[in-house]
């Protein structure tokens, strides 16, 4: 059964809460587990995806398994994450070393020493250094740096002056302090704790905030090392670049030049044994994952409990899992789809991608507000959208990578300072166009605009998704949107900056871009007047891209499902719905989940999406087809003037 009436609320018309009506008895029948702050399809889909990599993983004991190989790697790395009697014994001991290092500082010269050496062995607290396609170049990685320095999760935090950021900002006090006093932290650890968030805060107000991050023009600043250190003279520059082999290097390009330009001021003027509290508390703080029980409890005490809204820890086998993830991922991935991912799948969904493709190329073609020049390059940009499905085509190679059965804590890092190689490795080189950034296992999927490709992986084709024995409706209304919300990121806010190439370069006429910001700004507007919660509405700018895409992808997807409609005509109605409506119900059905308000406010400031409840109504007050599918007229809640609606792709 592809449509169970048993998840929908039919007490709620479709066209006052479609969200509702369609997810309302699944919202009744699936309540928040405690270990969550969000429970939906993504969630529940990731967690039978998470028993099948814990049968596959936890099965490699029962086999003899080759020193060296890759389920030598993964088994012992997972079993190393597993031994919590070994892990409490070690308690704070396995950065015991590094916290009597910051303590021994004695000047600020060698403090910055330290933190030099710190970055070049990938513990990256004040800014990040690492590889990435050049925009100006998309053929070429780059190198890069980006601001850091934050133990919360974006600068809306330090920066706001409302009441709930005061109380956020009151309880991250407490935090620190708990961790410095965990930690064996000598000194007055709330004094410390309120120089650190001070410390904190100055790099918040330089920082580029998410939204402005959003302008990949503002983050393109290359620089030779010379005009790096002009801009930042507190940091030995060539001495973090010699220290990382890249001897070589020419150039950098440098994501917020205002950041490391007050960041050099900054290091001046504070007090050193603040920067050395900072530094203490950053390492046990980014590290408390990979340490005993006390850390973990008090990481989730602030961070899940109070920032997110969760009742219980995740159990130790799924945290450790993730870690396995991140730091072994392709590892994992090449066995996971070795064991459950099948090639049919994959040929259906090249099919469901080409059509798609087709159905946007028409639509761009009929667009009244472009002209035939902007349209031609957008034409050829889709054409040469590189697809990905399910696997890479050739696997990591993770030879050298040494994992044992025991530390924890050492695996972790040796892991991640491998994959940091590996980044680094790529600077000055062409782009391997082969590589993914995300594995197979991932329940999710993306597009990148410098690589002009999108990318599905494996997990992601399963239902509610993609169903192998499902009619059009159903699979164009669920991964078919997904798959048009991708491609529409090509040409959303960001993503229309870039070239077929991938480069960073306006292709755009001046008529044609600023018909293409009056009618975003639509967007904008409509998703800055939501209510979140209690005065606290949606961020349309932030969201917009993402808001772009599911309005695009619901287009594109809808329009393909017609031409297969025309070769193939729907059974209708089936399962009580007509075709049309199943397919806005799959859409529907996907973004169905719980929340806690919490996670919701959270997720307001730091995410890029919309709440699922928005991304369902909102985009389809623009499509009269939606109104159309469920006999809906202008006195629907949900009824959006034609006038008023966005005409973008």
């Amino acid at each position: 059964m592809f449509i169970d009436k048993k998840n929908l609320d039919e007490s709620i018309s479709p066209g006052k809460d479609f969200y509702r009506y369609a997810n309302g008895g699944w919202m009744k029948r699936n309540p928040l587990p405690p270990e969550y702050s969000r429970y939906g399809s993504f969630d529940i889909l990731a967690e039978e995806n998470n028993e099948k990599l814990r049968e596959l993983i936890e099965g490699l004991s029962k086999i003899s398994i080759t020193p060296g190989s890759l389920e030598q790697k993964v088994h012992d790395f997972y079993t190393s994450g597993m031994d919590t009697n070994a892990i409490e014994k070690a308690g704070i001991n396995p950065i015991r070393r590094l916290l009597d290092e910051v303590n021994s500082i004695k000047t600020k010269a060698e403090f910055l020493s330290f933190m030099i050496r710190m970055q070049a062995e990938n513990f990256q607290y004040l800014f990040s250094f690492y590889g990435s396609v050049d925009p100006g170049k998309s053929e070429w990685v780059m190198a890069s740096i980006s601001q850091g320095g934050l133990g919360l999760g974006d600068v809306d935090y330090y920066t706001r002056d409302d009441d709930q950021s005061k109380a956020i900002l009151s309880k991250y006090r407490e935090h620190i302090s708990k961790i410095l006093q965990l930690s064996g932290f000598e000194k007055d650890c709330m004094n410390y704790a309120t120089a650190i968030l001070a410390f904190e805060t100055s790099l918040a107000k330089v920082s580029m905030t998410r939204q402005e991050r959003r302008d990949p023009h503002k983050q393109y600043n290359k620089m030779d090392v010379d005009e790096l250190i002009a801009i930042c003279p507190a940091l030995d520059w060539r001495k973090l670049i010699k220290s990382l082999h890249l001897d070589d290097l020419k150039e950098i390009n440098v994501s917020q030049p205002v950041f490391f330009k007050e960041l050099s001021n900054l290091i001046d003027t504070t007090e050193l044994e603040t920067l050395k509290a900072w530094m203490h508390w950053t390492l046990v703080n980014k590290n408390s994952d990979f340490l005993s029980d006390k850390f973990v409890n008090a990481a989730f005490h602030f961070y899940g409990e109070y920032l997110s809204g969760k009742k219980k820890i995740l159990p130790r086998w799924k945290r450790v899992m993730a870690n396995a993830n991140h730091a072994l991922g392709e590892a994992i991935g090449e066995l996971y789809v070795a064991r459950y991912f099948p090639p049919e799948s994959k040929e259906r969904m090249l099919d469901l991608v080409s059509n798609l493709k087709e159905s946007l190329s028409e639509r761009i073609e009929k667009l009244s507000w472009m002209s035939a020049e902007t349209k031609g390059k957008a034409l050829d940009k889709l054409e040469a959208i590189n697809v990905k499905i399910g696997y890479p085509d050739k696997w990591r190679d993770y030879e050298g990578l040494n994992i044992n059965s025991s530390g924890y804590f050492d695996n972790t890092r040796t892991a991640y300072y491998f994959n940091y190689l590996y980044n680094l490795n790529k600077i000055g080189k062409k782009v391997d166009k082969d590589e993914w950034g995300m594995t197979p296992q991932t329940v999710n999927a993306y597009y990148s605009p410098t690589r002009n490709e999108i990318v599905f992986p494996a997990a992601i084709l399963q239902p509610p998704f993609f169903f192998s024995d499902g009619d059009d409706a159903i699979n164009y209304g669920a991964i078919g949107m997904v798959i048009g919300h991708e491609l529409t990121h090509g040409f959303d806010d960001q993503g229309r900056n870039y070239d077929s190439k991938g480069n960073l370069k306006d292709w755009w006429t001046e008529k044609d871009a600023e018909n293409f910001k009056v009618r975003t700004k639509i967007l904008v507007d409509q998703f800055d007047s939501l209510t979140v919660h209690e005065g606290t509405r949606a961020n349309g700018q932030l969201t917009l891209g993402e808001n772009i895409a599911d309005l695009g992808g619901l287009n594109i997807a809808y329009s393909a499902l017609r031409k297969a409609w025309e070769e193939n005509p729907p059974e209708n109605p089936k399962e009580g719905f007509t075709p049309a409506q199943r397919f806005f119900l799959a859409y529907a059905h996907v973004w169905a989940s719980n929340m806690t308000i919490e996670d919701m406010l959270r997720r307001t400031r730091e995410d890029v999406h919309s709440l699922g409840q928005f991304r369902v109504n909102e985009p389809l007050r623009h499509m009269q087809e939606f109104f159309d599918a469920f006999e809906l007229n202008e006195k629907a809640e949900m009824y959006l003037k034609p006038e008023n609606r966005a005409d973008i792709w």
